[in-house]
């Protein structure tokens, strides 16, 4: 079936951070239990990518945990609105997503996690987040909005997509499409293979340590925050490290796009991308000409690194 640019550009949901700011950050923080518990049993994989979490068609997935017997798998479903725990060859078990508090989450988690046979220890503390408050102490009642966290996965599934895309057209070192949740933000990053000068560190509740192992090389890497912290609204950004010079005055598209000096980092609002009659190139016109910025004026040897777009079933030109 072939969906009109009109069709396409419908089925981008309005997702306006302040109608579900506080549903949005017990989400932020139910995800960063969940992916703790990933981090505590995954070996770890450079650049933190063994801690992440990955959008699919119910929500969001850790993919097998090397916990237990045979591994756990835990998904947020956004669709029955459900934390689910699974292993191999075994039933689920799983409890609702519902209004509760971060220590109530956090204690239903461990014991569905105790259910399937795993080890439910990990850091009990939010990282990326200024002052925070223990899981366990956290008793203040969170709301959830089940529309609105249905609107933001399928946000994340439609932005996943054109990610991908965007991932393809690139030979060099390149991260997967991956939701970080310690500032719950979906980014792919590309690597020109030069090594970065050590960063400074500095990210609020996060050791120096992981920072620096991060940005271990130079890397142009765009996202998507669903809002609040830096960015209010749910936008896309772009940025580079080290960041070359003449980086904040490079002309990018769309022209809704803009260098936000306080992030260091090109915004594009969510909205603009939502209104256009092509989301999706709109969204790709970004990534492409801040990724192209970060290249050209970082020296990036792009000849050896870029590639066309893939196509299904079409292999690679050696």
């Amino acid at each position: 079936m072939t969906h009109t640019t009109s069709q396409k550009a419908a089925s981008w949901p309005e997702i306006p951070y302040v109608a579900w700011a506080e549903t949005c950050g017990a989400l932020h923080l139910f995800t960063q239990i969940v992916g703790k518990y990933r981090l505590a049993h995954t070996p770890w994989v450079n650049h933190s990518w063994h801690a992440t979490l990955y959008a699919n068609g119910r929500g969001l997935t850790t993919a097998l945990i090397p916990d237990g017997p045979d591994g756990v798998e835990v998904m947020f479903d956004f669709l029955d609105h459900r934390v689910v725990a699974e292993t191999p060859g075994h039933e689920s078990v799983s409890f609702a997503l519902e209004p509760m508090s971060v220590a109530e989450f956090h204690q239903r988690f461990v014991e569905l996690i105790n259910t399937v046979g795993g080890n439910p220890q990990f850091h009990g503390q939010p990282n990326e987040i200024p002052n925070p408050t223990p899981f366990e102490d956290d008793t203040r009642s969170r709301p959830y909005d089940a529309d609105a966290v249905q609107r933001f996965h399928q946000a994340l599934v439609l932005i996943s997509q054109v990610f991908q895309q965007f991932r393809t057209g690139f030979i060099g070192k390149v991260s997967p499409v991956h939701l970080f949740w310690g500032s719950l933000d979906l980014a792919v990053t590309r690597f020109s293979g030069r090594p970065a000068p050590e960063h400074p560190g500095g990210v609020p509740e996060l050791p120096d340590e992981i920072t620096r192992e991060a940005y271990s090389h130079e890397v142009s890497s765009a996202g998507f925050w669903p809002g609040g912290g830096p960015i209010e609204a749910a936008a896309f950004y772009s940025y580079a490290y080290p960041t070359p010079a003449g980086f904040d005055a490079a002309t990018v598209m769309p022209a809704d796009a803009y260098y936000d000096k306080n992030a260091g980092e090109f915004i594009l609002p969510y909205e603009a991308v939502r209104a256009a009659s092509d989301p999706e190139k709109v969204l790709l016109s970004f990534l492409e000409s801040t990724y192209t910025a970060a290249a050209e004026l970082g020296g990036w040897d792009r000849s050896s690194l870029e590639c066309p777009t893939g196509k299904p079933l079409i292999p690679r030109p050696i």
